[in-house]
Order: C-alpha cells, then structure tokens, then sequence
C-alpha cells in the first residue's frame, strides 16, 4: 500500500522529540509523501526549513482563519513574497491552510472573507491548488469559489459536509480530504455521506498532530495512522483498501502535479 497524508502539521512543537522515528515508521508503513501546511506567518520558516531536509515533504504557505487575530495586512505581502521566490520549486505545492471557520463565533466574518479572498487570488496568480479549511461554512466557501474559479481546484479538509455539498465542490474541481472523523461510529451523518462519495473525489489525510481516529482515541494523531484510517474509510465506501488507496493517492498527485511510478 502506497499512501499520500495530504494534510499534515508535522512541523508543531508536538512531534519535535521524535519526528523523525515517526517518519520512519510511517513510511514503513507505506505513508511515502506528506503534505505539511503553514498556518500563520511565524510558522513559515520553520515549515520550510523542515521541508527542505526530506524530499517526501511537501510544503503549503497560508494564513489560517482560526489564527484572524494574529495576522497582519503586511502577512499578505510576505505571502505573496514566499510564493514569489518559491514559484517552480518541486515542495511547493499549494496555498493553505487557508478558508472560513464559522463554528468559532469570535472570528469577525467580514475579515475571515477578505482574507480568504486575497489567499485564493494569490493561488490562482500563482496557479496552485488551496487546501481549504470549512468549518459550518460550506455554503459561503462554495458561492466564493463558484466567483472566484481555480484552474488547479484543491482540497476541502477534513470534509463533513453533505452529499449535495460534495458535489458543488467536485464541479469546482475539488476534492474532499478525508481521515479520522468518519471513522468516529457516532459520526453517522459524515459516515453515510462518505459511503456515497466516489473514489475520483478523494484524499486522504490525518491534520496530524489533531483529529485522531477512533482506532487510537485521545492521543496525538500521527501520519503512522494513515493506513489504518485508509481501511476503515474503505469499509464505509464498500471497496477494497488498496483500492482506495491507490485511488487517493493517485488523486493527491493529480492535483498537486507530481509523477507516479
């Protein structure tokens, strides 16, 4: 099995004691490329830098909406500069982790558009995929994307929208990144909803160091997890796990433009 975690935040202060023998077991494991995403200015470097010692990393610069408080008018601009003086490189591969998070009621609305709307302008200048967060916002992210078109799509994280919603995004040209909400039994609406999904609209992910899966509840959530998130979520769309897979996987390199062997 050959897997893709398309959604990692494996450059947190949580796995700094032993990131390393966590990448060696997951890659023992088949977990053989790893998205990791930037969510604030101050993390950008360190992203990078941790990036740039492994060539199965993958990089993605954003500024996320949960950390609205934090950013600047000036973080724009250094993204802008980053994605600048990075354009081509083969670990850059997308805009994120960037979106709308409704379910925090503090996060003034207006500001959290603007500055989803400047990030997915910067992903289309430099035609990369966003990788987007959605927290109970999926019908205002669908109406900005259907105005603001991407040629390269990208990926809805941590989907638990409705099969309606599901659509709209794959006619955007998205795909819905999948890891250990569904396998939650108590999350039956999410479940029914992934077992209608087809293979073409899926990724899988973990958001490592959060969203663990059922099989390993209350601890720190790791890519080492993948597989066994891939087996689960394969039972609930009724295919094989390694035809799942190969499907995400092949879905993830699609969309961020890599080869496949």
């Amino acid at each position: 099995m050959r897997l893709i975690d398309s959604h990692t935040h494996l450059d947190f202060p949580e796995f700094d004691a032993d990131r390393a023998e966590l990448l060696a077991r997951s890659r023992a494991l088949g977990v053989e490329r790893l998205v990791v995403l930037g969510v604030y200015q101050g993390n950008w470097q360190r992203l990078w830098d941790l990036v740039q010692g492994d060539a199965g990393l993958y990089a993605a610069f954003g500024l996320h909406p949960v950390y609205l408080d934090a950013h600047r008018p000036e973080h724009l601009l250094e993204l802008h500069d980053w994605l600048q003086r990075l354009a081509g490189h083969p670990q850059l591969c997308a805009v994120g982790e960037i979106g709308l998070d409704y379910f925090l009621e503090q996060l003034d609305r207006p500001r959290q558009q603007a500055l989803f709307e400047a990030q997915l302008r910067l992903a289309a200048e430099f035609e990369l995929p966003a990788l987007i967060h959605v927290r109970r916002a999926h019908a205002v992210t669908i109406a900005t994307l259907k105005r603001l078109r991407l040629r390269r799509g990208g990926i809805i994280h941590a989907f638990a929208g409705s099969v309606e919603e599901a659509r709209e995004y794959l006619k955007q040209g998205f795909k819905l990144g999948l890891g250990g909400a569904p396998t939650w039994p108590q999350a039956k609406r999410l479940r029914q909803t992934v077992a209608h999904l087809p293979l073409e609209a899926v990724v899988l992910e973990t958001d490592a160091p959060d969203m663990a899966p059922a099989m390993h509840p209350n601890r720190r959530n790791s890519p080492e997890y993948l597989p066994e998130i891939c087996a689960e979520l394969a039972r609930l769309m009724n295919v094989g796990t390694d035809e799942l897979a190969a499907a995400s996987s092949r879905n993830a390199a699609e969309l961020f433009g890599w080869r496949t062997t």
